[in-house]
């Protein structure tokens, strides 16, 4: 794959997970600064490991709000939970994974994580 298609399999493969409104907010709002950060996210997370058959994108965003809630990352946690739910993930299956932090990570990441998931389904309609 060249870095034009790899670029055009990241941005479905984005738009499919984040969903059109985020993405088209963050294009829009890109500018000559963030230009190169946007597109080597858009190939490379995207395009590159997002893409890759080796596991379901269900698996692939639980391991990414893990990720979030081990690295204190509250607005990229926000993100990814809303996210979650367009590619299948169930909130059953999230708690299961804001419980693993709480081992894994500790109790106040965990604690927070809940707080913040409670804060994204609240806004959710379903």
């Amino acid at each position: 794959m060249d870095e034009r298609q790899r670029y055009e399999e990241g941005m479905k493969t984005r738009r499919a997970v984040l969903g059109d409104a985020h993405v088209d907010t963050t294009l829009k709002n890109k500018n000559e600064f963030t230009d190169a950060f946007q597109d080597l996210i858009t190939r490379y997370a995207w395009g590159e490991i997002w893409t890759r058959p080796g596991l379901p994108k269900e698996t692939r965003s639980m391991l990414t709000l893990a990720m979030m809630v081990a690295l204190n990352r509250p607005e990229e946690l926000r993100l990814h939970l809303r996210a979650a739910k367009n590619v299948g993930v169930t909130r059953d299956q999230i708690q299961e994974v804001l419980l693993q932090t709480a081992i894994y990570c500790g109790v106040p990441a965990a604690n927070s994580a809940f707080h913040t998931a409670m804060e994204v389904f609240s806004e959710q309609k379903t």
